[in-house]
């Protein structure tokens, strides 16, 4: 399809959107948990559940994964309104990866353990990406230079996906940005946006993987991922509610404890994870077990060194 038309179609679909948020009173409350202090359209990532629901429209042979997405996209839109049970959203959750594994043939390609432990794999990367979408710009920023990442390969090394698949979201991440990266920011993706962009990026990372049976390229979400986990296992040791709102994530004590800008550290987050995939991409005479040791060990000694003086500071 024409990508200009599809951009003034994603600049009109947002304006729309806030005109409904308005009207309904979509917004996001500021609490002691925030990283911002005004009052801000919230939801606005519905622009990326469009994007995929068009590359699905246009790419049938996606149907699966595409009623996928929308079933994730549209309870995590109805939790953004209504605060859903936290099993309501788990089954609709579940339902989603199931229909991501039948489309990437899971259920043949691996024993029932390695399936359940691809499950809770998925769901946490999932639940990752909602959870570190806190300041301005940080979700859209990284997520566009994984795509960007994805559609190198896809176009120049190992070809496993229609580029417009890759194509529309990244259109969307700019729309996006452009009212999203700012001091004061115009709006924020909400659930819907954070939700489906993890559920999209982790389809197609696994179909990369599984086409080219190379498991570096889950490091495309490393930065996330060791912020994650790290800070779980921060709070666990705090013998904190993991499941309970926190500012104690990394970027969290680098925007709000300490008042670096939030679109430095946005920038920095996604810079860094664009390093680590040019590295990937290129790998310089490395392994894949010298990928992982290359980018998690450095990672690691910088959250657990950093991190300690950052709340000591504060």
């Amino acid at each position: 399809m024409s990508y200009a038309l599809f951009f003034i179609l994603l600049v009109a679909a947002i304006l729309v959107y806030f005109r409904i948020a308005d009207r309904y009173n979509i917004i996001d409350h500021p609490n002691e948990r925030s990283s911002h202090a005004e009052i801000t359209i919230r939801g606005a990532g519905v622009i990326f559940l469009f994007s995929f629901v068009v590359a699905v429209a246009l790419n049938p042979s996606y149907w699966i994964p595409g009623f996928g997405v929308l079933i994730i996209g549209i309870i995590s839109f109805l939790d953004d309104r209504l605060t859903l049970s936290n099993r309501l959203r788990l089954l609709c959750h579940l339902v989603a990866v199931t229909l991501m594994f039948v489309s990437l043939h899971v259920f043949g390609m691996f024993p029932a353990y390695i399936v359940a432990a691809l499950y809770i794999m998925v769901i946490g990367i999932i639940n990752m990406y909602n959870f570190m979408d806190g300041i301005n710009g940080i979700m859209a920023c990284y997520t566009l230079v994984i795509l960007a990442g994805l559609q190198y390969v896809n176009l120049y090394q190992d070809g496993f996906i229609d580029a417009d698949l890759i194509w529309l979201p990244i259109l969307a991440c700019f729309v996006f940005l452009f009212y999203n990266f700012r001091a004061k920011a115009r709006c924020f993706a909400g659930d819907v946006g954070s939700v489906s962009i993890a559920f999209w990026l982790t389809f197609l990372i696994l179909k990369l993987i599984f086409l080219t049976h190379n498991w570096a390229y889950i490091l495309f979400m490393v930065v996330y991922g060791i912020d994650s986990v790290m800070t779980i296992a921060h709070r666990l040791i705090l013998k904190q509610n993991i499941f309970k709102a926190h500012r104690l994530h990394f970027y969290q004590l680098l925007a709000n404890e300490h008042k670096i800008s939030h679109l430095l550290v946005s920038s920095s987050y996604a810079l860094l994870q664009a390093g680590i995939i040019c590295l990937i991409i290129f790998r310089p005479g490395l392994s894949t077990l010298g990928l992982f040791a290359v980018t998690i060990t450095p990672l690691m000694a910088v959250y657990l060194i950093v991190k300690p003086i950052l709340m000591r500071k504060h």
